[in-house]
C-alpha cells in the first residue's frame, strides 16, 4: 500500500475517528476570530486528503523498529511499512483526588467545555478548576451562558500560568470570580452533582456550595 502526503509516504492510523474537544481556540495562529477544535481538526484532515493522505480506522499493536523501514503491526495481523512514525496516542485527563469522582463523571464533572456542556448548566451556577489557559478558555466561554463561574486556583494567581488575553477577558468578565489556595474537598449529589464543599488551603475555611457543574481543566498526562 502506498499513500502520500505532501509527496511523502504517510497513513494515519487511529482506533477513533478524528476528533477533539477544545471548544474554540482564540489563541491559534491564523484564526483571529477563534475557531473550534473539531472545526480545526476537520480542516486538517480535509487538506490532508488533499496531498493523497488516507486514515484508517485500526488498531495498532506491535511496532518492529530494528530496520528501516520500521514496521507497523495491526490487530488483524496486517503490515504496514513507514521510513517515519509519529506516535500520537493523546493524553489521560488529570482528575481530582475525590473518592466519589467516578460516580459524577459525565453527570456533573465534565473534562471540557464544549457547546453540549454549556447548554446542560445554562443559566446555572459553574465550577472551573484550573489556572491554566485551557481553564481561562473554559470560564470565559461558559461565563457567555451561565448565572456565574467560580474559578479555584491552588496558587496565589494566575500571573505565571495563563496568557496575558485571557487574564484581561477573566477580569473584565463580572460573572467570573477567582479563589485562589482554593481546592474541591466533597461532591455530593444522588444522580447528578447537586452540592460541593471547597476549602482555602491557606486558611482552612471551607464552604458548601449548591452548584451542580464542575468543570476539571487541570491538564493531561500523556499516554
Amino acid at each position: 500500500m502506498k499513500y502520500r502526503l505532501l509527496g511523502k509516504s504517510g497513513l494515519r492510523v487511529s482506533e477513533a475517528a478524528l476528533g477533539t474537544m477544545t471548544f474554540g481556540d482564540e489563541n491559534y495562529l491564523g484564526f483571529p476570530a477563534a475557531i473550534s477544535g473539531n472545526e480545526l481538526a476537520g480542516r486538517a484532515y480535509t487538506q490532508a486528503q488533499k496531498f493523497g493522505a488516507q486514515m484508517l480506522l485500526a488498531n495498532a499493536t506491535r511496532l518492529v523498529c530494528s530496520r528501516i523501514p520500521y514496521v507497523v503491526e495491526l490487530e488483524d495481523g496486517t503490515r504496514i511499512p513507514a521510513r517515519a512514525i509519529v506516535i500520537a496516542t493523546g493524553a489521560r485527563y488529570r482528575k481530582l483526588a475525590l473518592e466519589n469522582l467516578s460516580r459524577f463523571e459525565g453527570i456533573g464533572v465534565y473534562y471540557g467545555a464544549t457547546f453540549v456542556e454549556a447548554q446542560l448548566c445554562s443559566g446555572e451556577e459553574v465550577v472551573v478548576v484550573g489556572g491554566g489557559n485551557a481553564a481561562g478558555q473554559a470560564a470565559v466561554f461558559l461565563a457567555q451562558s451561565t448565572k456565574h463561574v467560580y474559578m479555584l486556583l491552588r496558587s496565589e494567581g494566575l500571573a505565571d500560568t495563563m496568557s496575558r488575553y485571557l487574564i484581561r477577558r477573566i477580569e473584565e468578565t463580572p460573572a467570573i470570580t477567582l479563589l485562589p489556595h482554593t481546592e474541591i474537598i466533597a461532591l455530593e449529589g444522588r444522580d447528578h452533582v447537586e452540592r460541593l464543599t471547597w476549602r482555602n488551603n491557606r486558611t482552612g475555611e471551607t464552604e458548601e456550595k449548591d452548584i451542580p457543574h464542575v468543570f476539571v481543566m487541570t491538564g493531561a498526562i500523556p499516554n
